[in-house]
């Protein structure tokens, strides 16, 4: 007997993926996925051909009413990617104190240093949690290359090459947000829910809480690299400089140019910090955009940071070599990184972090007397740490039903004006507010208990934590 088959695509503004049927006698294929990809296959046997038929039906027209619709395979192409190129060379300098590094296994971009934890995601899409003192404590799996890593208060997000932005808050990565699959992500940032996406052509884009797009601008400039979200606003970062934007309206509130186009960025609490390929960073006051002090490096800069309130002003540059300077723009050391150019950095508690061209997460000593020794030649010997044996938890749409709620929070999902919310049903809650909730597991009408529910900073949406369990 002949196949049957149906194929649908839902493409809208953050939502770009396929749902195919085939039916084959007794049997029913379903093939689910992001647009290019090759997706997740279902196969279920029913006891006679018109049952398979019936439930085949069923399952298209579910996704008839969510927007899917007949579409040719392969018009569509997956979405464009674009990664920072370096030509990583070594450095002259003398060697940093690092403490420890960590092989991830491919080149880092992702990373984060929390209370806790450190974090870092690799182009293979691993992400993995270490202590403060390089133990390896649990590894997560996403279906593409990480991006970055961010926070949102108690949250951690890691945006892909996918086009998806993951909440890492649980045992199990959940989508959190879709972005535009014509969209070539270079950057993400998040604050109270609000997502910043910057892109190849220059352009900003901003999603809220609910994944649902709020306004979006193109710079003077390209290739933009930088942009870190704030209650300010956004500050976008691109080859012509960086230009300040109201957060609710997306009107540009100032622009100041920069020496050379931004490559990275980081922000204080008044100020916000910018690389460039030029060899500089450069601090300017978020208030007017005006220029507070400007710092030198050998080469262009891919990464910098601060200790708190910039006090220290770190970089590193392409030669794999990391610097830090006074708050008045004195350079106070370059050293050498010993394991490639560091895409990324943050620091904390007098360590700095770095994720690198060679897949490494380095824990450098930055304390007055480390770097002193180092001055001098005197440096530790860094312990080489792996993740043998951690199995990959990996992102899924699967979740566990219970028949009782047991303890958590009760949430619904429900249609509104063609979306699909979902409210909080538990006493003690206001019902009328949204909760972001993962994407891929919204059913209509179903009902789930969430571990945690929180309120919002700006107090206008709840959020879930942890984890997710349906209501049967």
């Amino acid at each position: 007997m002949a196949a049957a088959t149906t194929y649908l695509e839902l493409s809208e503004a953050s939502a770009h993926k396929f749902y195919e049927v085939c039916v084959q006698g007794t049997t029913v294929t379903i093939t689910y996925g992001r647009i290019g990809e090759t997706g997740a296959i279902r196969t279920t046997t029913y006891p006679d051909a018109a049952k398979a038929e019936r439930e085949a039906e069923k399952k298209i027209g579910e996704k008839a009413r969510k927007g899917y619709a007949p579409a040719v395979k392969g018009a569509r192409q997956r979405r464009p990617i674009t990664r920072r190129q370096i030509t990583s060379t070594r450095s002259t300098a003398l060697q940093a104190p690092v403490l420890w590094r960590f092989t991830s296994g491919a080149p880092a971009f992702g990373i984060f240093i929390g209370a806790a934890e450190a974090w870092v995601g690799n182009e293979n899409g691993d992400v993995f949690t270490l202590t403060h003192d390089g133990t390896v404590t649990g590894r997560f799996g996403l279906p593409d290359g990480v991006k970055c890593i961010v926070a949102d208060d108690y949250w951690i997000y890691a945006g892909c090459d996918d086009g998806r932005v993951y909440d890492l808050g649980g045992k199990i990565p959940r989508v959190a947000y879709e972005i535009a699959s014509d969209v070539d992500i270079y950057w993400l940032d998040i604050h109270d829910g609000v997502l910043g996406v910057s892109d190849r052509e220059g352009g900003i884009t901003t999603v809220d809480h609910e994944d649902e797009f709020k306004w979006s601008r193109r710079s003077s400039g390209d290739g933009a690299w930088m942009v870190r979200c704030a209650a300010e606003g956004v500050f976008h970062g691109h080859s012509r400089g960086i230009t300040h934007y109201a957060s609710r309206s997306g009107d540009p509130l100032w622009h100041t140019d920069t020496v050379g186009g931004v490559l990275f960025g980081w922000q204080e609490a008044t100020e916000v910090f910018a690389g460039t390929t030029k060899g500089w960073v450069h601090r300017l006051a978020k208030s007017t955009g005006a220029e507070v002090a400007r710092y030198r490096c050998d080469a262009a800069v891919f990464s910098c940071a601060t200790s708190p309130d910039g006090e220290y002003v770190f970089a590193g540059d392409n030669q794999s070599s990391v610097y830090c300077f006074a708050a008045n723009g004195t350079r106070l050391w370059k050293l050498a990184t010993g394991c490639g150019s560091a895409f990324s950095m943050q620091y904390r508690d007098e360590r700095l972090y770095l994720v690198t061209t060679d897949g490494s997460l380095a824990c450098i000593d930055a304390s007055p007397a480390a770097i002193h020794n180092a001055e001098q030649g005197a440096v530790p010997q860094p312990r080489d740490i792996k993740a043998d044996g951690w199995r990959r938890v990996e992102a899924t749409a699967f979740v566990e039903t219970v028949s009782a709620p047991g303890t958590g929070v009760i949430v619904e999902c429900v249609q509104e004006a063609g979306r699909l919310r979902v409210h909080v049903v538990s006493d003690g809650y206001d019902r009328t507010r949204a909760v972001q909730f993962p994407k891929d597991i919204r059913v209509p009408g179903a009902r789930y208990v969430v571990a945690e529910v929180h309120d919002s900073a700006g107090g206008g949406f709840y959020r879930a934590r942890g984890e997710i369990k349906r209501l049967g």
